[in-house]
């Protein structure tokens, strides 16, 4: 390299680093730092401009002799290699050869994603720079709008959980329930309603106290679950009440099992700071095939005289209500 392109080359890289020196022939004699930059691995020096680049507007520059006639105009170029980087650049004569200057234009943003670039690659004076900066302070705007909204929409997830949980079971609450129905009604999908009031769960709180009779929920509320599908809903609408929901055809027979093995289950000893708690569980049921046209709210108004019917038959039954 001679001792005026050293020079010349030294000047550009501080002003416009993405610039390209050519010889008299046409070929690279020096490059900016940027330039080479976003052609990883390649050699640049000694290719000829025609190869390094695609020169699309004006469309008749073929030579090194048109480019210097094109000299103060604007060029319309692209990268021959992909991602085929697009540049608006302007050549000045020098020596028998020429410098070409470019620059990104509107295409700035895919280049900078394309080729990570920061702005240590433009002139300190480089508008680009500025407007890297807007783009990097609206990109941590936007993250921070989207953190924000993430954190403000589990917030709200979780507000409408609570809404709809019973905080001592973690089952649905009376609200949620009446949601279940509601909707189960408008589809018109077949379902069983059964109700279920535990028997001699006083006696556990007035004898071994309400923390008792807690664990005692608790444990009733796992055993619902353990009895129920996913696609059922279980429900404590009171004290020791519970309502479960089950979705698709409700067949008498296999409704029965189920609640047979709910009160079996019930009926086992539940451990509690070694003591024993001893309860049972009543049931009563109606079924949506059971009507012509199934209202949610007769149909649980229905249950509920089912249960009734089961407690006074001597509890630890169910009983499967038929409408008249």
């Amino acid at each position: 390299m001679t001792a005026a392109l050293a020079k010349l080359g030294a000047v550009l890289d501080v002003l416009c680093p993405m610039h390209v020196i050519l010889s008299g022939s046409g070929h690279v004699r020096h490059t900016g730092a940027t330039l080479q930059k976003l052609c990883p691995g390649r050699r640049l020096t000694g290719m000829a401009v025609f190869d390094l680049f695609e020169i699309r507007r004006p469309r008749d520059l073929r030579t090194m002799d048109d480019l210097r006639r094109a000299a103060g105009s604007k060029l319309h170029l692209q990268l021959r290699d992909p991602p085929r980087t697009a540049f608006k650049g302007v050549v000045a004569p020098w020596g028998d050869g020429a410098v070409i200057n470019l620059s990104f234009g509107i295409a700035i943003l895919d280049a900078v994603r394309d080729h990570a670039l920061t702005s240590a690659d433009f002139a300190a004076t480089d508008m680009t720079v500025e407007m890297l900066y807007l783009v990097e302070a609206k990109s941590a705007a936007m993250e921070a709008g989207r953190k924000l909204n993430q954190r403000l929409e589990g917030a709200r997830i979780a507000a409408e959980e609570q809404a709809f949980t019973d905080t001592l079971t973690g089952l649905k609450n009376r609200r949620a329930l009446d949601h279940v129905l509601r909707r189960t009604g408008r589809a018109g999908r077949p379902f069983a309603l059964l109700h279920l009031d535990l028997d001699y769960f006083k006696a556990v709180n007035d004898t071994l106290g309400h923390p008792a009779g807690d664990h005692v929920l608790q444990r009733v509320a796992a055993i619902l679950v353990e009895e129920t599908r996913e696609k059922d809903t279980v429900a404590r609408t009171g004290g020791d009440e519970f309502v479960l929901v089950l979705q698709g055809p409700a067949d008498p027979g296999r409704v029965a099992r189920i609640a047979c093995r709910i009160i079996a289950r019930l009926e086992q000893p539940i451990p509690y700071d070694g003591r024993v708690c001893r309860i049972s569980g009543s049931i009563g049921i109606s079924l949506s095939g059971s009507y012509d046209s199934p209202d949610p709210g007769r149909m649980m108004a229905d249950a509920d005289l089912a249960l009734y019917t089961s407690k006074r038959q001597g509890r630890a039954r169910h009983t499967i209500f038929v409408p008249p």
